[in-house]
């Protein structure tokens, strides 16, 4: 339709006797209208200018002028709410939901908070009703917006907090509406009805506007539109738990060390905020090695690791054993660490402005470098859209102006982790230590949004990166938008190790109390592997350690990368295992493979009576060729009784029932939040921090939570 024609209509709809008000609303919906005009049609380019510059203003601005009726403050007002008014008649077309891809506050005016509750995360939030749906022009959309009554009694849309707005594009304003020839008025309406507040950086771009559009879960109540309120975007790696394997088909399993700690500290958040956490942010060999276990260690560091095994009864089936692998890493004597060379690499992106992720972040780096010696270095990197050097390599002699440059950081902008993780780890080289400790520390909420951001992308920039002899440790802040699963990505691909900070102390914890184990590296791509004898075991469970399963043949080849162990570092795998003849047995036995293994288990009579047996492989830093350790495991390694194990291992027994618990694996369905309280109370130990008499708390509110 033309130009012309839309004018035609808008003069017969809009009558010169209508309200100043009402032309002002008409002629900011009619410019709407002229610019999709001029983007669709060129050849009527001329004439809408023409019109715009003549006829529209002389009909509609002259009288408003005449009768002096605004400030140009008040014409601006005026301009602004029709065109967010054509916008949500646009999104809200034909009664589709709208679900924003940001958090939304709701604010109810004053006159309508006496009618109704104010809304609510999770519920909710009317609107107007939306203009009727046909196949009405442009100007007869937009004189109908400009002329509805203005009700003082309806609902007040929930704003968005401009902190969070997403922008969108002309092509998502379009999949959203379905009308292509709205979608750039749509789009100008967007911007110019929310403009950024001071001091508020641009916002990030809405990453995938069609995961905005959900059916409602309910009919909406009749004249009424509902907008589903965002849940967090948090993203989690989707690994099933380890299913039962038979000894008699695959006798092995080898997987990747893992000492990070940020699923307990996930969980930690979730529950003390009054919720179940998502099975997927559950990690259970993370939850048990949070943990500090006072278990053997070596005597000196030319061999750093020590093994301890221990078999004992299930307590959630009686059926079954435990059989306890704890590895002590040798602890450096602070006297002695190596010199570190710090690169902080910070997140200072517009999602980052939030209490609990840049404000928390300072106070973590703070504690860090209060416990750093005079001769270490720190370097600062911030990314936000660009990456730059905030603090060249700096001695820590110098204190104040590195303290100085944190508490400078602010936020704003878009994120573009990749140009920084380049720009870190360019730092890092530079100001490289030999025999030293050189880590790039980088400190995000996970939400890379420019330049290369897929998992795999990064993930290829980290492992050309970790060939310069770099380590690298991820510190994840905040909540509903965490991506832990590229945190656990670049962590164990960086030679390196990831935790959550929700709290100061966390980071005490952290970057304060374990400086060792999560600074200075004693061991590199370490690797378990254990093979069960299939004369004693009929089944295994490797309890955890889903996301850093390794192939059989992966266990001998140095070229494949593996965890990292640092000093004093404690690693805890438990496995479940069922003894040949028992009533759990839950494979039959092999009509053919059976009678092929037999002859080479009888021909190995020395190792008749093993049960298993333990194998570990490690490099020392800087070292290509790995080193191998064994334990094998017998009866001397079993107790009778579950009280009879240690103290610690009951301990970390209850950590690993809790969360196989919260991650809904059926071998602990009938075994109680209780019973694993009352089995973490009876091991607690001296508890010098409180870590475990706060597991206890976790634990009972998640059996008040489980019971709503």
């Amino acid at each position: 339709m033309t130009v012309d024609k839309e004018l035609e209509k808008l003069s017969r709809l809009t009558p010169p006797a209508a309200t100043p008000e009402a032309r002002a609303r008409a002629l900011a919906a009619a410019m709407q209208a002229f610019d999709t005009a001029e983007n669709n049609a060129p050849a009527a380019q001329g004439n809408a200018k023409g019109w715009r510059q003549s006829s529209i203003i002389n009909w509609i601005w002259s009288p408003i002028m005449n009768k002096k009726f605004l400030a140009g403050s008040a014409l601006a007002t005026l301009l602004v709410i029709p065109a967010a008014g054509y916008l949500t008649i646009e999104l809200t077309r034909n009664g589709s939901p709208i679900v924003d891809q940001t958090e939304i506050a709701g604010d109810l005016s004053k006159s309508e908070a006496s009618k109704q509750p104010a809304a609510t995360v999770g519920q909710p939030v009317t609107i107007a009703p939306q203009a009727p749906a046909g196949n009405n022009s442009l100007a007869e959309q937009s004189v109908a917006v400009a002329q509805a009554p203005q009700d003082k009694e309806a609902p007040a849309v929930a704003k968005p907090d401009s902190s969070q707005t997403s922008e969108f594009d002309a092509n998502d304003i379009a999949a959203l509406t379905n009308k292509p020839e709205g979608a750039a008025a749509a789009l100008g309406a967007a911007k110019r009805s929310a403009p950024a507040a001071p001091g508020i950086a641009p916002q990030r771009q809405l990453a995938e506007p069609m995961a905005a559009i959900a059916p409602s879960p309910a009919p909406p109540a009749e004249g009424r539109v509902q907008i589903q309120l965002d849940p967090d975007r948090e993203r989690f790696a989707n690994a099933a738990a380890n299913p039962i394997k038979s000894v008699a088909t695959d006798p092995v399993s080898t997987f990747s060390a893992d000492v990070d700690s940020a699923s307990y500290a996930f969980v930690r958040r979730s529950l003390t905020g009054g919720a179940m956490p998502d099975p997927l942010s559950v990690r259970v060999e993370e939850m048990i090695n949070y943990f500090p276990y006072d278990w053997p260690g070596p005597d000196n560091a030319e061999q750093p690791f020590k093994a301890t095994v221990t078999v004992m009864p299930t307590p959630w089936n009686h059926d079954t054993e435990l059989m306890h692998v704890a590895i002590k890493g040798y602890d450096i004597a602070p006297a002695t660490t190596p010199h570190a060379n710090l690169v902080f690499l910070i997140d200072v992106s517009g999602s980052m402005d939030e209490p609990d992720k840049l404000p928390l972040l300072k106070s973590a780096f703070r504690l860090l470098v209060n416990r750093l010696k005079p001769d270490d270095t720190v370097s600062i990197v911030t990314y936000a859209g660009n990456a730059g050097t905030v603090l060249t390599p700096t001695r820590v002699a110098e204190k104040s102006k590195i303290l100085s440059a944190i508490d400078r950081l602010e936020p704003g902008g878009s994120t573009g982790g990749a140009e920084g993780i380049e720009a870190a780890y360019d730092l890092a080289k530079q100001g490289f230590v030999k025999d030293g400790v050189n880590r790039v520390m980088l400190a995000t909420d996970g939400d890379f949004n420019v330049g290369p951001s897929s998992d795999e992308d990064l993930k290829r920039i980290i492992e050309e990166r970790r060939k310069d002899g770099i380590f690298l440790t991820v510190l994840g802040f905040g909540r509903g938008n965490l991506n832990d699963s590229l945190m656990q990505t670049l962590a164990q691909n960086g030679n390196g190790s990831a935790a959550y900070i929700d709290t100061l102390a966390e980071a005490q914890k952290t970057l304060v109390e374990e400086a060792g184990s999560t600074l200075f590296p004693i061991a590199s791509d370490v690797k378990f592997q254990v093979e069960f004898n299939p004369e004693r075991i009929a089944e295994y469970r490797l309890i955890g350690y889903e996301t850093r399963a390794l192939k059989r043949e992966d266990f001998n080849n140095d070229r494949v990368d593996a965890g990292d162990i640092g000093s004093g570092h404690s690693v805890t795998a438990i496995y479940e295992i069922t003894p040949k003849g028992s009533p759990a047995v839950m494979n039959d036995d092999l009509r053919y493979g059976a009678a092929d293994k037999a002859p080479a288990a009888a021909a190995d009579s020395a190792h008749h009576g093993e049960l298993a047996f333990v194998k570990m492989r490690y490099k020392k830093p800087g070292e290509d060729k790995s080193a191998l350790i064994t334990t094998p495991v017998d009866d001397n390694n079993a107790v009778t009784t579950l009280d009879a194990a240690p103290q610690d291992v009951r301990f970390s027994v209850a950590v690993a029932a809790f969360g196989q618990k919260l991650s809904y694996v059926a071998a602990v369905d009938t075994y109680s939040y209780q019973a694993i309280a009352d089995l973490a109370a009876a091991s607690r130990g001296t508890d010098a921090f409180g870590y475990r008499s706060d597991f206890l708390g976790l634990v009972r509110l998640a059996d008040g939570l489980s019971q709503r």
